[in-house]
């Protein structure tokens, strides 16, 4: 059993509900989920194009629906943060002292073998354990 679990959770993908079930059944008496959403924003030159308020407005948005999402779930709060997916997820577990993540992954494609995707480097780097839900599909 598990005492502060983190749940990477994607807005746009359908793993949160599989992933707060597994959360449920792994955490010990009395322990803590915490449902992290990192927000990416537009990097580059399309950071020219996009005004701030949009910018602002979106990680508003996704931090609404992280609460709201969260607002039924027993012993879990839902958090939004800005930053770099991988990286991000990485630095929030270790600093809330998690000892378990859990998180999504697809079916790998070509660009993530040359890339590598969120959840490997996840999985390379994180100080505590990590469980993947893969995509059956």
């Amino acid at each position: 059993m598990y005492k502060h679990i983190m749940i990477a959770m994607a807005l746009d993908h359908g793993y949160g509900p599989q992933a707060l079930k597994l959360a449920q059944c792994l955490l010990a008496d009395g322990g803590q989920i915490t449902a992290l959403h990192v927000f990416e924003e537009p990097q580059g030159t399309v950071n020219a194009w996009i005004d701030a308020d949009i910018s602002n407005a979106a990680f508003e948005a996704a931090q609404a629906k992280m609460a709201d999402r969260m607002a039924d779930v027993p012993n879990a709060k839902g958090v939004a943060v800005k930053g770099h997916g991988g990286r991000t997820i990485i630095d929030a577990a270790k600093a809330e002292g998690a000892d378990l993540i859990i998180m999504g992954s697809h079916r790998p494609e070509l660009v993530d073998f040359l890339l590598g995707s969120t959840a490997s480097r996840v999985v390379r780097h994180a100080h505590c354990a990590v469980h993947v839900l893969r995509d059956t599909v």
